[in-house]
């Protein structure tokens, strides 16, 4: 059996979960791998076969996405001729993370896939949504169309998803509390967290940031470039942890049992939705209406929080069921 899987290259947690998921399918078949964004930091063991440019929301540091680099960054012409470049019927299954190049292929061509993603789970009106009208519900819904869908998300709204997929290396940690608060908000300028950070001196912040090359610190502020390594040793020592409005991010924090508090991109519709869900469990959000964090932080850094969170680990028999319902 031969098998195509389509990853989505802006952010991490696309490929984060195919870093569980590829070895899983590699039980089942020949894996061919394709992944198209230019905003990732993290790597795949794995050959990549198809590498393609295609369309990346580019992170500005202002709290949104970089809407002129954005554009200034598509190529349609070139994602065009990617698209003919895939011979997607040499393919048994054709599994998708919200990659377009490869979900428009199938598409022109009449050819089915599935999607295998965080984002399939909007698929369902059951998923927690703000009552608001955006834009990004377009986007969400034919950004990388498919015929079939297998979502994830922090509870299961639908019988088309699932919990979670938390990585073996997540899994695997041994949580403590150190004390510190563990920070990554990558749309926005360090600089700029720091200042806000520091007014909070009674507790260590340890700031993960895609918009510096090297460590420093500011009085209780400590910054890091992006290092997977150093980031899951600060989150599994950590008190709390004061991330963006992703999917992958707030799920391992709370799989590991920490607080949590979220500040979702502007103009980003998913991380709307997800701070929403995840407001509905009571937990903390800083919206975008919110001009003076530092209130919130000093009651996030205060009190407890009371959470449970059960992710079981049924990766393997997610990907079991999607190849034998599936492939062709």
């Amino acid at each position: 059996m031969k098998i195509l899987y389509a990853i989505q290259g802006t952010g991490n947690g696309h490929v984060s979960r195919a870093r569980e998921i590829v070895p899983l399918l590699q039980q089942h078949g020949e894996v061919d791998l394709l992944i198209s964004g230019t905003q990732v930091d993290v790597k795949l063991a794995q050959e990549i076969k198809y590498n393609f440019h295609g369309f990346s929301f580019v992170f500005g540091k202002k709290g949104g996405v970089d809407h002129y680099k954005t554009w200034k960054n598509m190529n349609l012409p070139q994602f065009r001729r990617d698209m003919k470049a895939i011979p997607l019927k040499d393919y048994n299954l054709i599994l998708n993370d919200f990659e377009p190049i490869s979900a428009w292929a199938c598409r022109l061509q009449g050819i089915e896939s599935v999607s295998l993603s965080h984002q399939a789970s909007f698929k369902s009106k059951k998923v927690p949504r703000p009552k608001t009208v955006d834009w990004g519900k377009l986007i969400l819904s034919r950004y990388a169309p498919t015929t079939h869908h297998i979502g994830f998300h922090f509870d299961r709204y639908d019988d088309f998803i699932y919990k979670p997929v938390i990585r073996s290396e997540i899994r695997t940690l041994a949580p403590t509390n150190l004390g510190h608060y563990t920070v990554y908000l990558p749309a926005i300028d360090d600089k700029d967290l720091v200042n806000v950070l520091k007014q909070i001196p009674q507790v260590r912040w340890e700031v993960f940031s895609k918009h510096t090359k090297v460590a420093y610190a500011d009085a209780n502020v400590f910054v890091e470039p992006i290092n997977n390594e150093k980031f899951n040793q600060s989150m599994a020592s950590c008190e709390g942890v004061f991330t963006g409005g992703g999917f992958e991010g707030p799920a391992e924090a709370l799989h590991l049992g920490k607080k949590l508090l979220v500040a979702p991109m502007r103009f980003q519709y998913e991380q709307q939705c997800n701070a929403y869900a995840l407001k509905q469990f009571g937990l903390p959000v800083i919206w975008g209406s919110n001009h003076n964090w530092v209130p919130i932080l000093k009651d996030f850094v205060a009190k407890p929080q009371e959470h449970q969170f059960d992710f079981p680990d049924e990766t393997a028999a997610i990907i079991a069921h999607t190849v034998n319902t599936f492939a062709r």
